[in-house]
């Protein structure tokens, strides 16, 4: 069964790009094998130390994790929400996000979120259920 959920962010009501030094940084260490790009995207496949993979696709609007396996990938993954400032579309409609985002979300999309003061592992699992 695949999986996948989104990494956003957004600045008065609009998408914004996510910032590629913090990307690199974060998952430059996690990564398995070159980085690849395709169609206007750049592509990290990541294992975390317990050898649990995603792949992860860094584009212009957004990021997209495909296939995360269970383990240690999900605090890579949270690690680099946190660190771009970014919220995470949940594949049960939930957008998990920092409360200091709440003001810049566009209109009626505050309804569906959970705020949190910062976005971690334990906020992701509450957020997400038995999805992880």
């Amino acid at each position: 069964m695949s999986y996948h959920l989104s990494l956003y962010s957004f600045m008065n009501g609009e998408l914004t790009t996510p910032d590629v030094s913090t990307v690199q940084a974060v998952l430059s260490p996690v990564r398995v094998g070159q980085v690849g790009t395709s169609g206007g995207s750049t592509e990290y496949w990541i294992r975390a130390t317990d050898g649990s993979e995603a792949e992860v696709g860094v584009h212009e609007e957004f990021i997209s994790v495909e296939n995360p396996q269970s383990g240690d990938v999900w605090k890579i993954v949270t690690e680099l929400t946190d660190r771009l400032g970014a919220g995470i579309l949940i594949p049960n409609g939930v957008f998990l996000c920092p409360e200091n985002m709440r003001a810049h979300l566009p209109e009626g999309m505050e309804d569906d979120s959970v705020f949190v003061p910062a976005i971690t592992l334990a906020a992701f699992e509450r957020a997400a259920g038995s999805l992880a």
